[in-house]
């Protein structure tokens, strides 16, 4: 089948599309997928630069973690699907191919009336968005959310859900383009901050209250600003770290305002876990899609032989919404 792999590890040029990478074969409780399209995340950047290994049991060597296609083979036990059904959802590797298989309690079907390019742009930013914001977190009604690198993927989808739940959103970017797109999402308040200082203008925008959920996809320094804006018994989720792993704050801030400061990944988690965050895109998203709550915001679509230029437009860090691959 074809495949997009990692030659080595490196930059974007060391991705090579095969035509000689063996067949799959769905086992029980499987179903294998026909990939028409997926999309590039920045676990992909790291998996390809040899800083972010793909977990046991799934592809080491060919990158991406979200899907849409038609299933074309059914395992024993795959009661839940027929052959032709397309479908959607997450793998922890594998599909920048043409074909996938995976758990049949993991991949759920498609809206209907949308594209295989934009159902792809949807269950990696989706589910990561509800899950750290909403799942985790708690973030309720009447409530306000920070969403820093807003116009990434999952800011994008965090923003569009935080809306649909009725939660005020303050949005960061660097770019004040991207924070001009950011209003047709319901954005309520948008903070350019090209020196990655926003906590003042937060705090204002509040009344000195502080937002109640931060969703940072930054990292890093940002850290120590969410810090200084957010409200008593606030919660911050470590979603992404762009601007790096090293932070530093004052402890006194996370005992006095009683904050709750937490990390979270999908892609490493039990099996158990992953057939739930399928549930959670089954019951809690896929209506906001189907009522047009949720959107798909596809900045850029490339073929597949085209990867390594769709990994170095988002290294570039000028996309807006999700960078998708036509396979």
């Amino acid at each position: 089948m074809r495949a997009v792999v990692i030659t080595k590890p490196g930059g974007p040029d060391v991705l090579e599309l095969t035509s000689e990478m063996p067949d799959v074969a769905p086992q029980r409780n499987e179903v294998r997928i026909r990939v028409r399209a997926t999309a590039v995340n920045r676990a992909d950047v790291l998996q390809r630069q040899g800083k972010y290994p793909a977990p046991p049991g799934s592809p080491a060597n060919i990158p991406g973690l979200e899907y849409a296609g038609e299933v074309d083979a059914i395992g024993e036990g795959a009661s839940n699907f027929e052959i032709g059904d397309r479908v959607f959802g997450l793998v922890a590797s594998g599909s920048y191919s043409e074909y996938l298989v995976a758990h049949c309690r993991t991949v759920s079907h498609m809206p209907k009336g949308l594209s295989f390019e934009d159902a792809a742009a949807l269950p990696e930013s989706c589910i990561t968005a509800y899950d750290a914001m909403v799942s985790q977190c708690g973030l309720a009604a009447g409530e306000t959310v920070l969403i820093n690198a807003a116009a990434s993927g999952v800011g994008t989808a965090a923003m569009q859900i935080a809306k649909a739940i009725g939660a005020t959103t303050i949005a960061t970017t660097r770019s004040a383009d991207k924070l001009k797109k950011l209003e047709s999402l319901g954005m309520d308040h948008g903070i350019c901050c090209p020196d990655g200082k926003f906590a003042d203008k937060v705090m204002e925008l509040t009344n000195g209250r502080g937002v109640d959920v931060v969703v940072e996809l930054v990292g890093g320094a940002y850290i120590s600003e969410d810090m200084l804006c957010i409200a008593n018994k606030g919660r911050i989720v470590l979603v992404g770290m762009m601007g790096g792993s090293k932070v530093d704050f004052d402890l006194n801030r996370l005992l006095s305002k009683r904050v709750i400061l937490r990390g979270t990944t999908l892609r490493a988690r039990p099996l158990e876990e992953k057939i739930a965050a399928a549930q959670v895109l089954d019951r809690n998203i896929v209506p906001l899609i189907e009522r047009g709550l949720v959107k798909p915001i596809v900045d850029k679509v490339f073929p597949l032989d085209r990867a390594g230029d769709a990994h170095a437009f988002m290294e570039s860090n000028s996309s807006f919404g999700k960078i998708v691959l036509a396979v």
